[in-house]
């Protein structure tokens, strides 16, 4: 007999207020056997919180509720922190690779939105980006397309975190030094 709290509890943690999740891809597999071919699911889903939070992962299985679940599971256990300017965009212009996939992302001024294909859509939705222009360069496989954003989001940087590296404050980075001033 199951406990009763089973279903609720597991109900709760699929529909997780914190994160919304977005499946980007699902695969049909096949494997071959002595009676035939046995199919299989494979799926590549993007969770975020919409502030700077985003994760991606994948998942198979028999059927495809499993193994949005499992890749959902894996991608809340795989979450990557991207500091945003404003609330709404990148602080610079990066570049990222994953196998053949290259992609190029660049800060936007406000009122862009997003301007990217695809996979790239949905990690910037999840992340939480208003305004971002990005391209993808290579391949169109959509696990490559968002293991390359990912890549580039994992090396944005922030200039506090820049100053902190440095030992500086954030103005010492941005401020002119006074003796360049005296000079001209």
């Amino acid at each position: 007999m199951a406990r009763p709290d089973m279903g609720a509890r597991m109900r709760g943690d699929r529909d997780d207020p914190e994160f919304a999740d977005k499946l980007v891809h699902i695969n049909r597999v096949a494997k071959v056997v002595k009676g035939g071919r046995r199919f299989g699911f494979s799926a590549l889903v993007i969770v975020g919180d919409r502030r700077g939070r985003v994760g991606y992962g994948t998942g198979k299985a028999r059927e495809v509720p499993e193994a949005i679940r499992k890749a959902t599971e894996q991608a809340k256990r795989k979450l990557i922190r991207v500091p945003l300017r404003e609330a709404r965009t990148l602080h610079h212009d990066i570049e990222g690779r994953f196998g053949a996939g290259h992609v190029v992302l660049r800060a936007a001024p406000a009122g862009t939105g997003i301007i990217a294909g695809g996979p790239m859509r949905a990690v910037f939705e999840m992340v939480g980006m208003k305004d971002v222009v990005a391209k993808s360069i290579g391949t169109s496989n959509p696990h490559n397309m968002v293991k390359a954003t990912f890549d580039a989001l994992e090396h944005c940087v922030s200039p506090r975190g820049i100053a902190a590296k440095r030992g500086k404050k954030v103005s010492e980075i941005f401020g002119r030094d006074e003796s360049v001033e005296k000079a001209s």
